[in-house]
């Protein structure tokens, strides 16, 4: 029985909320890829996406709220607002993520990247 690839998504976002590295990784292929859509490489396999990944779970707001999913056979795509620390300071970005899914793991995921929002300073 094969698990439905929505399902493998959602994994990956509870992972990704509890900050879960490893279980995060366990729903990505090995060889895996990430983009930054329509076709820029930003990681390829897990070490890289490791790399990438790892600074970011230190972030002590970090939470992806998904706004929508749709699913067409292998391809979910999810729109999300992630609360993140940017260099500037805390605030959120929305974006959209294209997973492919086969063999119950996701083999590339595709992002579209909305600017950074911050969040309002408090003014002495």
């Amino acid at each position: 029985m094969s698990i439905a690839p929505e399902v493998i998504v959602q994994r990956q976002l509870d992972a990704y909320n509890a900050k879960d590295l490893e279980a995060w990784l366990a729903t990505y292929a090995e060889d895996a890829k990430q983009y930054e859509h329509p076709g820029k490489l930003l990681t390829d396999g897990h070490a890289q996406i490791r790399a990438r990944t790892a600074p970011r779970f230190a972030e002590p707001n970090l939470h992806a709220r998904l706004i929508t999913r749709s699913v067409m056979g292998k391809v979910v795509i999810d729109h999300e607002e992630v609360t993140r620390t940017f260099p500037e300071g805390p605030g959120h970005v929305e974006l959209v993520c294209i997973y492919v899914v086969e063999h119950g793991l996701i083999q590339s995921a595709s992002f579209v990247f909305g600017p950074p929002v911050l969040a309002p300073q408090p003014t002495a």
